[in-house]
């Protein structure tokens, strides 16, 4: 049988793993909000931290309930928009918050593809990143060595997902292995 693509991994998990899934590749993404946040003075990044936090404590406690929707709505609120910055770094920060609010999506069980957009979106900002910043052209991206890595590091959250038993057991693991390389997925340094 022959071994399915990222985006066909990705389409099949389901429930808590889907959830977990996404959550790890948010910690990857969520560095580039938080530089935006600190060099525009843009308010946010506490926001989008508290409601990633909050994600990985239900999985990590699955009777701890949190309200969704006004979590949706902050992480909205908190969205950049793209007319207020002329800068390319609105951008990675823009496709973190939408990340995020694909995986409260997700979580709220209205969109159960919602770990799809989040990888999708994870790709799509590293390859934006490549192609404005001209280390790669349309030709060589998708062969350059930080979309590599992130789709290894995808694949490898993949196959971590895919052997725990336990959204308990799957927490830690998930996310030590998506800070790993202690580097967000556009390649920012994370502190």
């Amino acid at each position: 049988m022959a071994k399915l693509n990222t985006f066909a991994r990705v389409r099949a998990l389901e429930g808590w793993r889907a959830v977990a899934f996404s959550a790890a590749l948010l910690e990857r993404m969520l560095p580039n909000y938080q530089l935006f946040c600190e060099v525009t003075e843009y308010e946010g990044g506490e926001v989008l931290r508290h409601c990633l936090n909050l994600v990985w404590e239900s999985l990590k406690s699955p009777k701890s309930k949190f309200n969704v929707a006004t979590q949706l709505e902050k992480v909205e609120l908190a969205t950049p928009d793209t007319q207020d910055y002329d800068f390319y770094g609105v951008y990675p920060a823009i496709d973190a918050a939408i990340g995020l609010a694909a995986l409260l999506n997700l979580k709220s069980g209205d969109d159960p593809q919602g770990a799809v957009v989040v990888s999708k979106l994870s790709q799509g900002s590293v390859e934006a990143y490549l192609l404005s910043t001209e280390e790669a052209d349309d030709d060589t991206v998708k062969s350059h060595p930080l979309m590599a890595f992130e789709i290894e590091i995808q694949e490898a959250l993949l196959d971590e997902v895919e052997k725990q038993t336990s959204s308990v057991a799957a927490v830690e693991a998930l996310k030590a292995l998506a800070l790993e390389e202690q580097m967000s997925n556009i390649g920012l340094a994370i502190e």
